[in-house]
């Protein structure tokens, strides 16, 4: 093997190792009557290169590479006998909670649309 494929090669097993089932779906904790199981984003990144070369005799090689792991929790699993909820995390927690607010939203709108109308109304007659 080359010198960059065992840097590769080497990066990618210890980035295995990270990015484990267990970094995915956390160690379970327990919070009253609920098992919580964290739930997380596991993302890689990889890169290395070498070369070889000669100049008036002389040989060489080198090489070089470098790799990340990002982990970002996405939810929260809760589990009470056979009852499972999932709680969002980050920007889809966001978007879930506005929407289920929508109704509420609507609601407040109507009524100050309504509570508006009235009030033009009432000016109307006197």
């Amino acid at each position: 093997m080359t010198v960059p494929q065992d840097i590769l090669n080497d990066l990618i097993g210890q980035l295995k190792t990270l990015a484990k089932t267990e970094t995915i779906v956390g160690n379970p904790f327990t919070v009253g009557e609920f098992t919580v199981l964290p739930i997380s984003r596991v993302s890689l990144g990889v890169g290395a290169g070498g070369g070889s070369g000669a100049k008036k005799g002389d040989t060489g090689e080198g090489g070089g590479g470098g790799g990340g792991i990002r982990i970002s929790p996405v939810a929260l699993l809760a589990v009470r006998g056979s009852e499972i909820q999932v709680h969002p995390l980050g920007r889809v927690a966001a978007v879930s909670h506005t929407f289920e607010r929508v109704p509420e939203l609507a609601e407040k709108a109507m009524e100050k649309f309504l509570d508006s109308w009235m009030a033009r109304k009432k000016k109307e007659t006197e």
